[in-house]
């Protein structure tokens, strides 16, 4: 059997979606910006596509939401060009990450920081959750932004941006969340917090690869770091991915219509499979499930290293993952596991397991029967398993 539960790595593309795609690569293939006929061709998909995607997270008329071609660039493109604006002109000098962000925010951040930014750090609580009272502890009238994403990529973590969207607005800091986890797996709804800043991608929920937007409130546009073959206001260059916003838009509206499935029967998978686990002595769990998107478990066998794990799932058949895909050349400790305090025994051990409204029952079974064996073995060759600290020593209890 195969199973695939990296969902939060990628998703496949939903076959109503590709279906919805098809005819922009072949047969309505013109550029949009184009003035003949076969240009003209594309306008109503796009229209209709984008509709969609402003419907879904109720993103109002007056603000912009930019085609990108991932959460990656709009997360660059938002810290850099708030570096520009606001931090390279003297106007202030400071923002706000958390420490357990994606990559693309991190690394940014560690790049303008490098060009004279002070940047501070929001930790994380023993949950894996960062509190919106740390903000209040750092922030400060100087600050230029403040940048926390809604979903955790790891733990599947919520975190409470509507409250820290608030303390940034009090202070003057514009707020930028990454929420490419979040879409499609909880309610969005940016008219009940007003961030400055969203972004997510496409194939994080059925949709294709290559293809991300980023929302943007009126009052807060960005300097282009782009020049040259503007489109959008001026906000955007290069050409049009036809056939990517049309297949975004339509998987957009697929997650709003499937998302009382997503937090309903994918969490029953999600829990079945994480009670199973649980059973395994010396397994811990990271976040509580009610603080955690429905697909998403993070969990650590001790004296079991993630990627020897890996090894026996994907022997099995089964695609999990050891954290971020866009760092899984690292084998670092795993960066939640140490920002939480984890014991280092623990730190390489977590495995992440992602489902998505394809899982089902039968591949959850069969991957609570191949873990379990995996571990089993994994723990019978482990020169270090028997002197493992126990219990409350490894600074992770098991959760429900």
């Amino acid at each position: 059997m195969r199973v695939y539960l990296d969902n939060n790595a990628t998703t496949m593309v939903d076959p109503d979606v590709m279906r919805e795609m098809e005819p922009f690569f072949v047969e309505k293939y013109g550029n949009p910006n184009s003035l003949h006929a076969f240009a003209s061709q594309t306008h109503p998909a796009l229209k209709v596509a984008m509709e969609k995607i402003y419907a879904v997270i109720n993103a109002p008329k007056s603000g912009w939401v930019l085609m990108r071609t991932c959460t990656t660039e709009s997360n660059n493109w938002v810290l850099k060009s708030i570096y520009l604006e606001e931090i390279l002109t003297g106007k202030k000098n400071h923002i706000v990450v958390s420490e357990v962000e994606h990559p693309s925010v991190l690394a940014t951040a560690k790049y303008i920081e490098s060009m004279g930014c002070k940047v501070s750090y929001l930790p994380v609580n023993s949950e894996g959750i960062v509190e919106a009272e740390r903000l209040r502890e750092v922030i400060t009238d100087k600050t230029a932004l403040v940048s926390v994403m809604w979903a955790n990529n790891e733990t599947g973590a919520i975190f409470p941006v509507e409250e820290m969207a608030q303390i940034a607005a009090e202070y003057g800091a514009k707020f930028h969340t990454d929420a490419v986890q979040a879409v499609g797996k909880i309610p969005i709804d940016v008219q009940d917090f007003e961030p400055d800043y969203l972004t997510f991608s496409a194939h994080k929920f059925h949709g294709p690869k290559g293809v991300g937007a980023l929302y943007i409130k009126k009052g807060s546009e960005l300097t282009p770091l782009l020049h040259g073959g503007s489109q959008m206001g001026g906000l955007r260059s290069g050409t049009l991915n036809v056939p990517g916003i049309v297949g975004m838009g339509k998987a957009m509206e697929i997650a709003a219509d499937a998302l009382d499935f997503e937090m309903v029967e994918v969490k029953e998978l999600r829990d079945m499979l994480e009670d199973a686990l649980l059973e395994i002595p010396d397994t811990f769990v990271v976040t509580p499930r009610n603080k955690r998107t429905a697909n998403t478990l993070l969990i650590a066998f001790r004296g079991v290293e993630g990627e020897a794990m890996l090894w026996d799932l994907n022997r099995a058949g089964i695609a999990a993952s050891t954290g971020s895909a866009c760092a899984s050349e690292d084998l670092e400790a795993n960066t939640v596991m140490e920002a939480i305090g984890a014991a280092e025994d623990l730190a390489h051990t977590a495995i992440r397991f992602s489902l998505s409204r394809f899982t089902t029952e039968e591949e959850i079974e069969y991957t609570i029967d191949a873990t379990k064996k995996a571990v089993e073995r994994l723990r019978s060759i482990s020169s270090s398993y028997a002197y493992a600290p126990k219990g409350h020593e490894s600074g992770l209890e098991a959760r429900h």
